[in-house]
């Protein structure tokens, strides 16, 4: 285990009983995330991904295994969630939206909304503060759901599929600007998504996810920069698509095994 590492699963399992008996959906799933990285998870569909997500954040608890987070502190991490839908409320304008989570935890103050001003100002957000949701692109809304995910200072941000319900051109965009404000703003992050390029093209790793029950089939580290890969030219990058071909073979493999 990385003497940097932010958050350990070691031989995690979950199952849920049902009519039938009990159903494993995960199995000896380990891996570490380091503080400050990007991991994506890709694997088949229904394969757990989102299930894994509920575990890190406590929604739900391991029937077996261990989750660990490591902090100076010792506190609980505090956990941000970016799901399909930004969930924006549509009668309030954009800025009253971003001070909603604020105002649930009820730490709407004088440093935090400084903090959200300054996230607006710094991500080009601060013309539409005073619109309502309903005036807005797709896109933008995701953005605005980011900024008030930032504003509540999450040590881990999860993003559960966050562009899916987006058009292709509207994603692509999107998906690189919310890495780079999660870059910028040093937070460490995780993506399930069923798209291979968008996890290649965001995270510093992927991990790749058998079928259920769930396990971690592979480990890729994305290496861009280590071969001299600016993030503009990542797509259009023959190591693109080394990276892409090699997850399409294991994720066909997978699909194969019986």
């Amino acid at each position: 285990m990385s003497n940097k590492s932010f958050l350990h699963l070691e031989q995690v399992g979950f199952s849920y009983y049902s009519d039938l008996g009990e159903v494993e959906v995960i199995k000896d799933l380990s891996f570490s995330i380091e503080k400050g990285s990007f991991t994506a998870f890709v694997g088949p569909s229904g394969c757990g991904k989102s299930t894994i997500l509920s575990l890190i954040a406590g929604l739900l608890q391991p029937t077996a295994g261990y989750i660990t987070f490591y902090s100076e502190d010792f506190n609980a991490p505090k956990i941000g969630y970016m799901l399909q839908h930004d969930h924006l409320l549509e009668w309030r304008d954009v800025y009253h939206n971003i001070l909603l989570g604020l105002e649930i935890q009820h730490k709407v103050n004088k440093e935090n909304i400084n903090l959200v001003d300054q996230l607006l100002e710094k991500y080009n957000l601060s013309e539409v503060k005073k619109q309502k949701p309903s005036s807005l692109s797709g896109g933008m809304r995701q953005r605005i759901a980011l900024i008030r995910t930032l504003a509540l200072k999450p040590d881990l941000l999860l993003l559960d599929e966050p562009f899916s319900a987006l058009d292709y051109q509207t994603r692509l965009t999107v998906s690189m600007d919310v890495h780079d404000i999660i870059k910028s703003e040093q937070k460490t992050a995780i993506l399930v998504t069923h798209d291979i390029s968008e996890a290649i093209s965001m995270a510093d790793t992927v991990i790749l996810l058998t079928k259920s029950p769930c396990q971690a089939k592979s480990i890729i580290p994305i290496e861009f920069e280590k071969n001299g890969v600016s993030r503009n030219a990542v797509r259009k990058s023959p190591l693109f698509q080394e990276y892409f071909d090699c997850i399409w073979r294991d994720l066909q493999d997978e699909k194969k095994e019986k």
